[in-house]
């Protein structure tokens, strides 16, 4: 158990971990605690992970920030699947697009949708974009959720031809409608802020994997922000809510 006191407000809050996730954490140095409570730092706010050594000294604690970014690849598989088993349904009208993440000095494509009330619905990195990388996405999103009953996308003929093969596989009654409007896709692509919000510390990622482990991290803590999960309180904080999550 951890103990943090906010020094403005005074609050006290206490972080326990569920005993299924212990076995996780055997062998390492720190707490459990201490490394989930870093790990939910990384991915809640715009730090790097120099940032996340520096404040890891001024608590008594020499972590180098190498040793960070493991727990981070390490544990946020386990942040994801506990968000993914307690995720709220989302709408059946959806918005997507991508957005740009850069990779070794090379740009690649974060796919992206959100409901029409602006929840995420999922999240999908690709080195390319095209029909392939648009239908992988639609399907990941459409196996972790339902299958929508409207999709707003922009111009692009690849995201089209994807939902076009996704529809053929469906009965007429079932069938997705499609809607190619840019203007229409306002909420979504406010949306990529938050996520590239986070990112720009980091100024590029250095390989694909610790690209997709991270940003899933950003994402599903983002879903925590925005109450997507079952048991979240509103008028608790998004690390109380995460805390309460992490918990059960």
């Amino acid at each position: 158990m951890i103990i943090l006191v906010s020094v403005f407000k005074k609050v006290v809050i206490m972080f326990n971990i569920s005993p299924e996730l212990l076995p996780y954490f055997k062998g390492y140095c720190s707490s459990s605690e201490v490394i989930l409570l870093f790990v939910y730092m990384k991915c809640r706010f715009s730090l790097s992970y120099r940032d996340l050594e520096e404040m890891m000294r001024m608590r008594g604690a020499r972590v180098d920030h190498s040793t960070l970014q493991r727990w981070v690849i390490k544990f946020v598989p386990l942040i994801d699947k506990a968000v993914r088993k307690r995720k709220r349904p989302v709408g059946s009208s959806w918005k997507m697009d991508e957005t740009y993440v850069k990779l070794n000095g090379k740009w690649i494509y974060l796919y992206r949708a959100v409901d029409r009330y602006g929840d995420t619905v999922d999240f999908f990195l690709s080195d390319h974009r095209d029909k392939s990388s648009t239908l992988s996405f639609f399907r990941k999103a459409i196996t972790e959720n339902n299958i929508p009953k409207k999709v707003v996308i922009d111009k692009s003929g690849s995201n089209k031809a994807a939902l076009d093969a996704i529809n053929t596989d469906l009965d007429q009654d079932h069938t997705i409608q499609i809607f190619q409007n840019k203007y229409l896709n306002n909420r979504v692509e406010q949306d990529h802020r938050f996520i590239k919000k986070r990112i720009k510390p980091m100024l590029g990622f250095k390989n694909f994997y610790s690209a997709s482990i991270t940003i899933s991290g950003i994402e599903n803590i983002r879903m925590i922000q925005k109450g997507q999960v079952r048991g979240a309180k509103n008028h608790l904080s998004t690390f109380e809510n995460f805390a309460i999550l992490m918990a059960a």
